[in-house]
């Protein structure tokens, strides 16, 4: 008989086909300019957005691991819409994915952008924290996420204005149940019962509850992201301190 594991690992693989990498803010409102200034487009050699980001020093952005998928050369920051030249564009100078990252859907899905030079402060950017420890959220916990992916499942076209939008956190009691075999080390919010949440576009970006980035956007579930009846995933960021830690302490002594 296949041990308990085993099965869980195939229902995984299975359902890796229906998994779709977050990109969009479902049912979501524009970002105050005067907030958010955190957020990062992650972009390809073309300019176009592939995924979101967030500041975390001066240096290095936090974003999705699935994201290098898309080969991104840039960042960019200051500005809520991605049309305007006001903004500051700075080239990746290296991407760190989690050595255990193997795909969506498995975990582990988180990556540090390293910038070519330290960006400018203030001007509309600005650095937000991650947890100092592992953090416990609460059931119906209200977090926002915001990004500038799809705002609906069959529009194909991004949105040029940052989107954010309200989203409650789902127990991993519930969360497990709605998806058997979910990886370890994620945070469920938003989507399941509701018509919030991400879509394809968002992936990278933060889910910040009490001005604190405690999630990364990973994925959610074949694409329907007006009704979904599966939780939407992230990364939960304080399980990872550590390995961020060691990065950007790496990155001092260089």
């Amino acid at each position: 008989m296949l041990s308990l594991q085993k099965i869980l690992l195939l229902h995984v693989l299975a359902c890796l086909g229906r998994l779709a990498h977050g990109s969009d803010i479902i049912h979501g409102t524009k970002a105050p300019e005067n907030s958010m200034h955190y957020m990062a487009s992650v972009q390809n050699k073309k300019g176009e957005h592939v995924c979101g980001g967030f500041l975390i020093t001066e240096d290095f952005v936090v974003s999705a691991a699935h994201c290098d998928d898309s080969s991104p050369t840039h960042v960019v920051l200051g500005n809520h819409n991605l049309k305007s030249c006001n903004h500051q564009k700075i080239k990746i100078e290296n991407k760190i994915i989690h050595e255990n990252y193997k795909s969506v859907g498995l975990g582990d899905d988180i990556m540090l952008i390293e910038l070519s030079e330290k960006v400018k402060l203030g001007h509309g950017v600005e650095i937000i924290q991650i947890p100092h420890a592992e953090i416990n959220l609460k059931e119906n916990q209200v977090c926002q996420v915001a990004g500038w992916g799809k705002t609906e499942t069959v529009d194909d076209k991004p949105a040029d204005e940052l989107m954010v939008v309200d989203v409650d956190v789902i127990t991993s009691k519930n969360c497990e149940e709605q998806w058997p075999g979910l990886p370890a080390n994620v945070i469920c919010a938003g989507g399941y019962k509701t018509t919030k949440g991400f879509c394809q576009g968002d992936s990278g970006g933060p889910l910040v509850c009490h001005g604190f980035a405690v999630g990364v956007v990973s994925f959610n579930y074949n694409a329907n992201c007006n009704y979904p009846n599966y939780p939407n995933v992230y990364t939960d960021i304080s399980k990872y301190r550590k390995w961020i830690d060691e990065v950007l302490e790496k990155k001092e002594i260089e």
